[in-house]
């Protein structure tokens, strides 16, 4: 039988090119995912992290062989890794953003230790999508995914693709694709079972019981394909963003087709009709706008080494703290565990190749279809995936290579619709959407449907946390406004906006500390103002939101004797705003300017105020159906009234990757973060647990993050927090 076992823990590691075998002096113990150097959140040179490294694991076997084959899964190793086991070396896989597995059996030894090692090449190598030429992000090395150790029987399955047809219809039914591998010498005949049903019910299938194939014949040393359709479905539960039901699919491998198990595999996947068409996208037989944030895998202090629950965290936040109903995978897949989550939460994705304005050679080429192949036969089971993106970033046409991306895309998945990403109107339409990056500030007509707008903004205004208020306002009210051109403009399936976090980049780009402050978030994952644009989107049935656009101080707010309206972004009905305790009238929408979106800006105008004159704290209240629902104070002093200390998970597991995000804010009275503070903070933990991150943090922009690691032992977690004047602060975290 097939067993499994997370491969993460005991590993050895140098910052040096180690030949396989030589002494472990100068190694350090880590646990995977791991950046092969910590760096801090910003002003440092990409040429750091650029080197050949050594990962190395000394193990037993966990079990037995009796008579299978072990097999070693890396899901990201950056950029370029060799792979030894006992002297013996495989050829090196290049490519960090695809999962590689290796077949080590037949050099394993079953009764002693035996040594793994990786030497990893984190350079940018021309002969490796996406370089060649300069990239618009990072590309962190070291083994930065988890690795997996897999027991299967000779004859195992090897990939199940579940495509739901017809789920519309009266007569939905359930398309299998399974693939056997033989590793064995000899023919072997097998059988199938499967059984399906919804993963959330009392009475989830762990056994499969409906034959499918009772005799199958896999030939030694080879493949065999089959594919098996499933009828007399009930009527299922639809997977949207309202309701992302899931179901989940047993497949049983019966020795000489009836007799004892060999193989088992469970599939997660879900029942819904994603289509394209000339006036828009549609899920379920319903037009859906789509509105979205491109994102990016990297992070402050760890670079792209973010364990399972921050990759679940961030489509946590697209999901509920920015409010959109799609993400890119800008521009590479993403990992298993952030897509694991889409699914679950309804957030919709588009998944892209590796890739960024260049292409290369034939060879170069030829590892950009392996991409292609490896995204989606990874992936093709995630019902949250509704389109491939099969052509490089922002690349010029090039006919024969992106024919060629297209054909195999849908041949290996012919049931999702291709895209093909693209930086000017008139390129060669290959695909089946026509996915176009606008920087016009608005939507051009298209010129080919179906059509996708997969970024806008962001390079065309950055934005920091700590910019003059009035910019910021504008980044707000530049995202709005493309939102308001998409949803008026026939034939616009949606827009997808660049995007979510502000993230590391080279000297080429960015701002003078190499960070692109493109984000609607800054890359802590904290809001801007444009986040509240996305967010204040959200029906007020699901969510009141209110976010008043200003920091209220009279210097950000006058232009000779006027003062500027004030923004609120938010999705009620109207809203009453005092200053002081006097009532300053209600305000609507302005539907004038914004009038295709569900929940257009507030415009606070002619508000009782001058400059000279006492200035009273600001308090706006959202009302819903004549009922307040809502309601946000914002101080006039500016003066520091609180350190603020919050963790985003009260506990971890004590397996040495586990972390968590640690947030600290300089706020007034009220719980704003004070955008103009500048002071340091300087933090402490207490227990098994380590901060990642500065823990002495010149803080800019009221508000920042560094992130707690668990270590291997339970206990409790006490991270303090100080700054000069203010009350300290503190938290606990346990670990289990």
């Amino acid at each position: 039988m097939r067993s499994a076992y997370p491969f993460n823990q005991g590993w050895l590691y140098c910052a040096q090119d180690v030949a396989h075998g030589l002494s472990d002096d100068g190694f350090v113990g880590v646990t995977l995912p791991h950046t092969n150097i910590p760096l801090p959140y910003h002003n440092f040179d990409d040429r750091e992290y650029q080197f050949v490294s050594t990962y190395r694991k000394r193990f037993t076997l966990p079990e037995p062989l009796n008579g299978r084959r072990l097999l070693v899964e890396f899901e990201g190793a950056m950029t370029a890794a060799t792979v030894s086991i006992n002297g013996h070396t495989f050829p090196e896989h290049r490519g960090g953003f695809v999962p590689f597995t290796l077949d080590i059996t037949p050099h394993l030894d079953e009764t002693s230790d035996n040594l793994l090692s990786v030497r990893l090449d984190s350079t940018e190598r021309k002969d490796i999508p996406p370089f060649g030429h300069t990239v618009d992000y990072l590309v962190f090395g070291g083994l930065y995914r988890e690795v997996n150790l897999t027991y299967v029987e000779p004859v195992y399955i090897e990939n199940v693709f579940v495509k739901p047809r017809s789920v519309l219809s009266g007569s939905p039914s359930v398309e299998v694709d399974i693939r056997l591998r033989n590793v064995g010498d000899t023919d072997r005949t097998v059988g199938l079972y499967v059984a399906y049903g919804r993963e959330d019910a009392p009475d989830a299938p762990a056994e499969a019981t409906t034959p499918i194939a009772p005799t199958v014949t896999v030939p030694a040393g080879g493949v065999h394909t089959l594919s098996v359709t499933l009828t007399d479905i009930p009527a299922p539960a639809l997977w949207s963003p309202d309701s992302p039901t899931l179901y989940r699919l047993v497949t049983h491998l019966m020795d000489g087709g009836r007799g004892a198990t060999i193989d088992r595999r469970w599939t997660r996947f879900g029942f819904r009709e994603a289509q394209f068409k000339d006036d828009g996208f549609y899920l379920n037989g319903q037009r859906l706008q789509l509105m979205g944030l491109n994102r990016h895998q990297n992070y402050p202090f760890i670079g792209a080494a973010a364990p399972a629950r921050l990759q679940r965290k961030d489509a946590e936040i697209l999901k509920h703290e920015l409010g959109v109903n799609i993400v890119r995978t800008s521009h590479y897949p993403q990992s298993r565990h952030f897509l694991d989550r889409c699914d679950e939460l309804g957030l919709i994705v588009f998944e892209e190749i590796p890739g960024w304005q260049h292409i290369g050679d034939a060879d170069w080429k030829s590892l950009a279809l392996r991409d292609v192949r490896a995204m989606i036969e990874r992936d093709h089971n995630h019902p949250s995936i509704i389109i491939w993106g099969v052509r490089i970033n922002e690349s010029w046409d090039d006919h024969d290579f992106y024919t060629e991306t297209n054909a195999l895309a849908r041949q290996l998945d012919p049931t999702r619709p291709t895209g093909g990403v693209r930086f000017f109107m008139g390129s060669e339409f290959l695909e089946d959407v026509y996915t176009y990056n606008d920087f016009s500030n608005r939507i051009l007509e298209p010129e080919n449907t179906p059509h996708l707008v997969t970024e806008y903004n962001g390079h065309m205004f950055p934005t920091k946390s700590w910019d003059h208020d009035q910019r910021r306002v504008e980044h707000a009210h530049r995202h709005l406004l493309v939102q308001n051109f998409a949803r008026g403009m026939g034939g616009v399936s949606g827009a997808i906006g660049w995007c979510a976090f502000d993230y590391n980049t080279h000297r080429e780009f960015g701002a003078g500390d190499r960070i692109c402050y493109h984000g609607v978030m800054d890359i802590f994952r904290l809001p801007k103002y444009a986040a509240f644009s996305y967010l204040s989107q959200t029906p007020p049935s699901v969510r009141p939101v209110l976010q008043i656009a200003s920091n209220w101080k009279a210097g950000d707010y006058n232009e000779g004797a006027t003062i500027q309206p004030v923004t609120v972004l938010t999705n009620c009905d109207y809203v009453e705003a005092f200053v002081g305790e006097k009532l300053q009238g209600k305000f609507y929408p302005d539907r004038e300017t914004y009038a295709h979106l569900p929940h257009p800006p507030i415009m606070m105008k002619d508000l009782d105020i001058r400059l000279a004159f006492p200035w009273h704290d600001l308090r706006v209240v959202g009302y819903v159906n004549d009922q307040p629902v809502i309601e946000q104070s914002i101080a006039a002093d500016g003066v520091p009234a609180r350190l603020e200390l919050s963790v985003d998970d009260a506990e971890l597991y004590a397996d040495g990757a586990d972390m968590t995000r640690v947030i600290f804010r300089i706020t007034d009275k009220y719980g704003n973060p004070l955008q103009y503070a500048v002071a340091v903070v300087t933090l402490d933990v207490e227990g098994p647990a380590d901060l990642l991150g500065e823990t002495v943090f010149p803080l800019v922009g009221g508000q920042a993050a560094v992130y707690l690691r668990a270590r291997h032992e339970a206990g409790q977690i006490t991270i303090r927090a100080n700054t000069p004047r203010l009350t300290p602060a503190h938290v606990t975290v346990n670990l289990v």
